[in-house]
């Protein structure tokens, strides 16, 4: 008798471990999901659609790998994000510790890196953030709402540049600008701040977001997202067009995100990447 498939999800905040959860169950009939569910992160709903969950603390690792071998999984992904600010109210486990005494900078690359060790050394794989979600990548080209301009097109091309070598520096991932000019980089704060402070600066006036994978991404997480978090934060600040990286970028509530887009006038535009081998790497091993 063929053993069930048992995956356990490490879920922050926001749509996407629940946008995970529907694909999954759609994609792999029968499949077990078991989720790591943390305080003040994950929502209510993505508890209760899992076959057994457990509450933890962000900062806790030895209690959800525990969680995931009592409940038979020998896959793991990670989906959502933990806000920034959580990441300086930790209150470290054990294991945790031990990870963090051996890690000298202490940026995502690393420190998911060392939980994918962790997880590893208890016969635990860690999955990539794209698995069954394929479909939701968008390709180049214009995605939702207006279509650019030939200037707007030169601001995605310039910014999405900048944006490259930011994330190669771990500064951050995007990057808001106009007409040629680089308005705000994200850091620490997280993407939404730096739309907020990017269109404070820009006026509302031909302002682009640019949101990028890093160079030689880990797919096995932090992975690009955008979702109708983001058109609505975009709106407010009066950020007028989105350029995403095409093939690296998941689009998730993609109908709720196409309302949005129409209904607000923002654009919403897949930048072509140069890496042959890109699509590869976002497949399950």
């Amino acid at each position: 008798m063929e053993e069930t498939r048992t995956i356990g999800i490490i879920a922050g905040n926001g749509a996407y471990p629940k946008v995970f959860i529907e694909a999954a169950r759609k994609k792999c009939p029968g499949v077990r999901l078991i989720v790591a569910a943390f305080e003040g992160e994950t929502r209510d709903e993505v508890v209760e659609m899992a076959d057994a969950a457990e509450w933890m603390r962000v900062g806790q690792l030895g209690k959800p790998i525990k969680f995931f071998n009592k409940q038979g999984a020998r896959e793991a992904i990670m989906v959502g994000q933990i806000a920034p600010k959580n990441l300086f109210n930790l209150r470290p486990d054990l294991r945790t510790l031990m990870l963090l005494a051996r890690t000298k900078e202490r940026n995502a690359e690393s420190l998911f890196g060392g939980i994918a060790e962790e997880l590893a050394k208890d016969g635990i794989h860690l999955l990539p953030a794209t698995t069954f979600l394929e479909d939701l990548l968008p390709g180049p080209g214009h995605v939702f709402g207006p279509e650019l301009k030939p200037r707007q097109l030169e601001d995605a091309e310039f910014g999405f540049r900048i944006a490259k070598e930011t994330s190669r520096l771990d500064i951050g991932q995007t990057v808001v600008v106009r007409h040629g000019t680089v308005l705000a980089v994200e850091a620490f704060e997280g993407t939404n701040a730096c739309i907020r402070r990017g269109g404070e600066l820009g006026r509302g006036k031909n302002v682009m977001l640019v949101k990028v994978s890093k160079p030689n991404q880990d797919f096995r997480f932090d992975v690009p997202v955008v979702g109708p978090q983001t058109i609505e934060t975009c709106v407010e600040a009066g950020v007028g067009s989105i350029a995403i990286e095409a093939g690296r970028t998941l689009l998730l509530e993609s109908e709720t995100v196409r309302d949005l887009c129409d209904r607000k006038g923002v654009s919403l535009y897949a930048v072509g990447s140069d890496d042959p081998d890109d699509q590869a790497k976002l497949r399950v091993k």
